[in-house]
C-alpha cells in the first residue's frame, strides 16, 4: 500500500465513522457527560477513584512482566506502549481508568527517559551526525503538543463508540503498513547479505550499510564521553523544553478555568502561535537548506528524512504531527503510535525512528506526569514502583535490541517490534472499545456528539 492510498484509506475510513453517528443518534435519550479528557478516562465500571494497595501478588507480579515487556518493546518501536498498559491496570489490577492513564503516563516517561539516556551514548550507525535526529524532533514536538489538545477537546464531543472505531482504523492501518514494510526491509536485508561476504559491524555492535568505506585511512573511534557530548544538542533541547514549559503553564492555568469562558478560550489559543513559531523557524530552515542542496546539485539530505522538504512535504507533516498529537489526546498516551511508522514512511532508518520518536514522546508524556500530579490522579507508590520497572525496561530493551541486531545484521527487528506493539494496543483498545459501546447500546445510552461546554 503506498503513501496516497494509505492517506485515502485514512481519510475514507474516517469519513465513514463521523458521518455514520448522525445515522445511530438517538434523540430519545440524554446525553451522559463525564468530565474526562480522552477515551482512555471514560469509565469502564465506576467513575469512583479506585487505588488498589501496591502488596505481593501474582497480580503485581503478571503486572511487572506485561510491564517491563510493553516498556521494552514500547520504547524500542518509539510507540510507548499506552495502549498496553492502560487495560493492564484496569483489567489486572483494577485501578479506576483516570488513574490507570496517569500511571501509563508515568511508565512511557520513565521508559522513554532510560532510553534517551541509552541512545544518546550510542553513535549513529552509518553516519557522523548525532543518533537523535533534532530536526525532526524540533518539527514534529509543536505539532504533536497542538494536536494532544486537540484531541482532548474532541475526547469531549465525540461519543465512546466512534473514538474507539477510529482508533481501530488507524492502529490496524498503521500496523499493517509497518508490517509490510518490516517485510520488505527483511527481504533487502537479505539480499544484501547474500551480496557481501561480510557485513561491517563497528566496535559498538552498530550495522553499518550504505556507507562509503576506505580501508586505507582507519576511522577514529570515539569514547563513550565523546559520543555522549556529539549526541547533545544543549541548544536544541533548550528550544524544545522551553515549549514544553510554555505548554506545560498553559495547561496548568487552563486547569483552574471555567470551560468555554473567555479566559478558557484564550489560554487555548495561545497555545497555536507557540507551537506554529517553533514549527515555522524550523520549516522555513529545512525548506532553505534543502533548496540550496537541490540547486547545488548535492544530492545529501538534509536531516534523515530520505525526502525532498518541498513544501507539500512539509504540510504533509505537520498534518500528521497533528493527528498523532490528537490520537495522543483521544487515548491519554503519547503520539508515538503515529510519529514512530511516520518517520519510518519518511525515509528515516529504524535505528533513527526509535530514538528520534522516542525523544520527542519523553516530552510529551513528562507534560502529562507533571500536570497529573498536580491534580493528585495517581498513587506515589505505584507511579515510582511502575516507573522504576519502566526506567530498566526501557534501558535493556534497547541494549537488548542492538546486540540482535549486531548479530542478525537486521535492522528490521525494529520494524517488526513497532508493527507488534501497534497491533497489541489495537486489540486491546479494541476489544475494551468494543465490550464499553455493547453496554452503552444494551442501556440505551445517548450514542451522538456531545456539546463541549456541558461536557466539560
Amino acid at each position: 500500500m503506498a503513501t496516497k492510498e494509505f492517506v485515502i484509506y485514512l481519510l475514507a475510513g474516517f469519513s465513514v465513522a463521523i458521518l455514520s453517528v448522525f445515522f445511530v443518534q438517538n434523540g430519545d435519550f440524554e446525553p451522559k457527560f463525564y468530565r474526562s479528557s480522552n477515551l482512555l478516562h471514560r469509565p469502564i465500571g465506576s467513575e469512583d477513584k479506585v487505588w488498589p494497595e501496591l502488596e505481593f501478588s501474582w497480580r503485581i507480579v503478571l503486572a511487572t512482566v506485561i510491564g517491563f515487556l510493553g516498556s521494552a518493546c514500547g520504547t524500542v518501536g518509539g510507540v510507548g506502549g499506552g495502549g498496553i498498559f492502560v487495560p493492564m491496570l484496569t483489567l489486572l489490577l483494577g485501578f479506576d481508568t483516570k488513574s490507570a492513564a496517569a500511571l501509563s503516563k508515568c511508565m512511557i516517561m520513565g521508559a522513554s527517559a532510560s532510553s534517551v539516556w541509552y541512545n544518546l551514548r550510542v553513535p549513529h550507525p552509518c553516519r557522523e551526525v548525532p543518533i537523535l535526529d533534532y530536526d525532526l524532533a524540533l518539527l514534529f514536538q509543536p505539532m504533536l503538543m497542538l494536536g494532544i489538545t486537540l484531541g482532548v477537546s474532541l475526547s469531549v464531543v465525540f461519543p465512546y463508540w466512534l473514538i474507539t472505531v477510529l482508533i481501530i482504523i488507524l492502529f490496524m492501518g498503521t500496523s499493517s503498513r509497518s508490517f509490510f514494510k518490516a517485510i520488505l526491509m527483511w527481504k533487502e536485508e537479505t539480499m544484501l547479505k547474500k551480496s557481501m561476504k561480510e557485513v561491517p559491524v563497528n566496535s559498538h555492535g552498530e550495522l553499518v550499510i550504505d556507507t562509503i568505506y576506505e580501508p586505507l585511512v582507519p576511522k577514529e573511534e570515539k569514547t563513550a564521553f565523546e559520543i555522549f557530548n556529539f549526541n547533545l544538542n544543549l541548544k536544541r533541547i533548550m528550544v524544545l523544553f522551553l515549549v514544553w514549559f510554555v505548554f506545560l503553564l498553559l495547561q496548568v492555568f487552563k486547569n483552574d478555568l471555567v470551560a468555554c469562558t473567555p479566559m478558557y478560550w484564550v489560554l487555548n489559543l495561545i497555545q497555536f502561535p507557540v507551537a506554529l513559531a517553533v514549527f515555522g523557524y524550523e520549516v522555513v530552515k529545512l525548506y532553505k537548506e534543502s533548496k540550496k542542496r537541490r540547486l547545488e546539485g548535492n544530492p545529501e539530505s538534509v536531516c534523515e528524512a530520505d525526502i525532498q522538504w518541498t513544501a507539500t512535504n512539509l504540510i504533509f507533516c505537520a498534518i500528521c504531527g497533528i493527528l498523532g498529537g490528537t490520537v495522543g489526546g483521544l487515548l491519554g498516551s503519547g503520539g508515538g503510535f503515529i510519529l514512530g511508522p511516520l518517520l519510518l514512511e519518511i525515509g528515516v532508518i529504524p535505528q533513527v525512528a526509535s530514538a528520534t520518536a522516542t525523544f520527542v514522546m519523553m516530552f510529551s508524556s513528562s507534560l502529562s506526569v507533571v500536570e497529573f500530579y498536580l491534580l493528585k490522579r495517581f498513587p506515589m507508590p505505584y507511579a515510582l514502583y511502575l516507573m522504576s520497572v519502566s526506567i530498566l525496561a526501557g534501558f535493556w530493551g534497547q541494549c537488548f535490541i542492538r546486540k540482535l541486531i549486531a548479530i542478525l545484521k537486521r535492522a528490521s527487528i525494529i520494524v517488526f517490534i513497532l508493527s507488534g506493539v501497534i497491533f497489541a494496543s489495537a486489540l486491546t483498545m479494541g476489544v475494551i472499545g468494543i465490550e464499553k459501546s455493547i453496554r452503552m447500546i444494551h442501556n440505551h445510552e445517548f450514542m451522538g456528539f456531545l456539546d463541549f461546554c456541558s461536557s466539560q
